[in-house]
């Protein structure tokens, strides 16, 4: 069976082709440009025109996100982004108990599953303070690539400010105040992983699956790691939400039920 799946991001859109339960492709575009080339105004609604896409006609397809609310993908079966989420790190990581820390470009989801279901969450739709996109600004601040400053954990400098834009005006006065580069992009990591915690206090010293763009910060995954009995990386992070489409279109016939 030929499965695909779209996670409509409020930046990005991701794509994942399985057929037969294997992934055999993946694809990322920004969601200005899937908006722009693969979407025709038609009666005063946006559709997607899936055949653009290049994949052919699939048996199913599914799909997620922010982006499913603004166009109009009448051919895919829409579901939530924890049921997407969820779904994906299951079959990525072959687990059936632990807990999901999903960091987007504009939110955050922190999801407990066990024995294959939901069973708590907690979510940040409201502040980019604690997403991937704070990581961003404060990165073309310091002028270091996104990776760079992720690699940088130890002596971070206190960052205070709750709020992404006046973290700016801090991160400047510490520059100022001629702190190194290193302090600094370890202070923006840390002032993250702070964010972060009250979020995750309820769920600390279990098995965490990272997802998201933000999986991959290296400084991030050294402070969860006090707080946490492991840490568990997927090979596709930043498509997990595209995957956990298709994974629920493959195999919610043979479980019986839905998340």
């Amino acid at each position: 069976m030929k499965v695909l799946g779209i996670d409509m991001g409020s930046r990005e859109v991701k794509i994942a082709y399985m057929d037969n339960g294997t992934l055999v492709e993946k694809r990322k575009i920004s969601t200005m440009t899937f908006y722009k080339s693969f979407c025709i105004h038609k009666d005063g609604r946006l559709l997607a025109d899936v055949e653009r896409i290049g994949f052919g006609k699939p048996d199913k397809a599914v799909s997620t996100g922010y982006g499913r609310n603004n166009t109009d993908l009448c051919s895919f079966k829409p579901i939530t982004e924890i049921k997407a989420h969820a779904y994906g790190a299951m079959y990525q990581t072959k687990l059936r108990d632990f807990i999901l820390l999903d960091i987007g470009g504009q939110d955050v989801k922190v999801v407990r599953v066990e024995k294959g279901l939901v069973t708590d969450l907690e979510l940040n739709e409201k502040c980019a303070a604690s997403c991937g996109r704070y990581l961003e600004n404060m990165a073309a601040v310091l002028e270091v690539p996104l990776e760079e400053m992720s690699r940088h954990f130890e002596t971070p400098v206190p960052l205070n400010s709750t709020c992404s834009v006046f973290s700016e005006s801090e991160l400047i006065g510490k520059i100022a105040e001629g702190i190194g580069i290193e302090e600094l992009c370890a202070g923006v990591n840390y002032s993250l992983y702070k964010k972060l915690s009250p979020m995750l206090t309820r769920f600390k010293g279990e098995k965490l699956v990272l997802s998201g763009g933000v999986a991959g910060n290296k400084a991030l995954q050294k402070y969860l790691e006090e707080d946490f009995d492991s840490i568990v990386h997927m090979a596709e992070p930043q498509f997990n939400g595209a995957i956990g489409c298709c994974a629920y279109a493959e195999f919610i016939p043979t479980r019986g039920g839905t998340l």
